[in-house]
């Protein structure tokens, strides 16, 4: 790991995943869920295997246990977004899904690291992406 992306775990860690427990979420990064009856919400973060960048992935499963399409069981304490085919894609600016990069979360511009903190501001931005975030959480009942 570069020590942009350890950075960016730090604030991640220190600024979002606290309200992410407020909102009863457990976990460890980068993978994060809340089971409320037989449903639960996911999230997982997703860094840009070239580095610079992530997104949030987001899941709803409902159920005791999830099996993959190979008959794998797959326990709710375990599962994480990735294991499921129906996601969506937390970018920093829109509600729309996006497969450009340039709508990732991004540490590594040279233009922002002159204003302050990026890592923090990056996850403060995440923050603010909550509210889209529970709207999709609460799209299945």
């Amino acid at each position: 790991m570069s020590i942009e992306r350890d950075n960016m775990i730090r604030s991640l860690n220190s600024i979002f995943i606290p309200e992410l427990r407020k909102l009863k979420f457990k976990g460890s990064f980068p993978h994060y869920r809340r089971t409320e009856n037989d449903k639960t919400n996911l999230l997982t973060f997703q860094f840009d295997r070239d580095g610079g960048g992530f997104i949030i992935e987001l899941a709803n499963h409902i159920g005791k246990e999830h099996t993959t399409h190979w008959n794998e069981i797959i326990e709710l304490k375990k599962l994480n977004a990735h294991d499921l085919n129906e996601r969506k894609r937390i970018y920093p600016n829109s509600e729309n899904e996006n497969n450009g990069k340039a709508d990732w979360f991004r540490y590594d511009k040279k233009s922002f690291i002159n204003f302050g903190n990026t890592f923090d501001k990056l996850a403060k931005k995440v923050t603010e992406r909550i509210p889209l975030m529970e709207k999709y959480w609460n799209e299945i009942k």
